[in-house]
């Protein structure tokens, strides 16, 4: 009922501010752990919104998209997505590597910044971290998602002007580099809205939709991992969040929902989620985070670098 009732009063906010009700619900989970001593009776309340609230808000996410839509970018272009998403997650991970960083972490940024910000992260650290052992990491994630996904909606309109990209282009590029939904849409809103603002959302719900296949890859890798130990639970070959937001999308996509079920669609999801991000933050102890150092920073900077060129690229071969 407490991270239920966060949420109310972040979607408010987030109505009011224009800021993501997600972003508000984890900084606001995050002041109250490390500013006051949150009752033990809640823990289980917490860890109850971090898991199950998540992966409902993640079901809702799947009415979002439709399938039509997606379909007429082309090939080319669809092409190009699932490029901009296997490069992503595969050079960021070599990227972790390299600067020896805790793998958790590692793939909850790629996933993050490559396919759908929060909810990508949430999505794999359910298959990954299913007991929620470092929570750490996921907060960390979603503070690097926010901090550098911000930094793009100012900066991909003005490169796109510098280079004279045009509003087709420019909407693509928008859509295939910048990490959240939130932050697409204002990107594309100081693009001029219009072409580039539709083509902007089009592209990144395309990102969004391979939160599926890289969940259930995710899943297969972790019970091949886990395998060997005698008694341990293995996850599930695709988790049934994964099938429930599948559902969505088909249900979206084949019939006809009334407004209001989509908005109340939309509320739910968000809600759920901000609920979930809460709960994730209340987790969180501020002077475990600054331990960390600069080098989750920079696999941040270097991973939103490569996925931006290679959407570049990718919309200047397609586009």
């Amino acid at each position: 009922m407490l991270c239920l009732a966060v949420a109310g009063v972040s979607y408010f906010l987030g109505r009011v501010s224009g800021v993501s009700a997600l972003i508000i619900a984890i900084v606001l989970g995050v002041i109250a752990a490390n500013t006051i001593r949150l009752p033990e009776r809640l823990a289980p309340g917490t860890a109850v919104s971090s898991k199950v609230l998540l992966r409902a808000g993640i079901v809702f996410l799947g009415l979002q998209l439709i399938i039509g839509d997606i379909a007429r970018l082309g090939v080319p272009m669809l092409a190009v997505i699932v490029t901009i998403v296997t490069v992503g997650i595969l050079g960021t991970v070599l990227i972790g590597r390299a600067l020896r960083l805790p793998p958790q972490l590692v793939i909850l940024v790629a996933c993050g910044f490559s396919i759908c910000g929060a909810a990508a992260v949430a999505g794999a650290a359910g298959v990954t971290e299913p007991d929620g052992e470092h929570e750490e990491d996921t907060v960390m994630a979603v503070a690097l998602v926010v901090l550098f996904g911000t930094l793009m909606i100012p900066l991909v309109p003005l490169l796109a002007n510098l280079l004279h990209l045009g509003a087709h282009r420019s909407g693509l590029w928008a859509g295939g580099s910048i990490h959240e939904i939130a932050q697409v849409v204002a990107a594309g809103g100081i693009l001029g809205g219009g072409t580039a603002l539709t083509l902007a959302v089009v592209v990144k719900l395309s990102r969004v939709l391979l939160l599926a296949p890289v969940v259930a890859i995710l899943g297969v890798r972790e019970r091949r991992r886990r395998e060997p130990s005698a008694g341990t639970k293995l996850p599930p070959l695709v988790p049934p969040f994964i099938i429930g937001f599948l559902a969505m999308v088909l249900l979206r996509s084949f019939v006809p929902l009334p407004p209001w079920v989509l908005q109340a669609g939309g509320i739910l999801q968000t809600l759920l989620l901000a609920a979930a991000m809460f709960a994730l933050g209340t987790g969180v102890r501020v002077r475990q985070l600054v331990q960390v150092g600069a080098r989750p920073v920079v696999l941040a900077a270097l991973s939103t670098v490569l996925v931006a060129s290679t959407a570049f690229a990718g919309v200047m071969l397609a586009g």
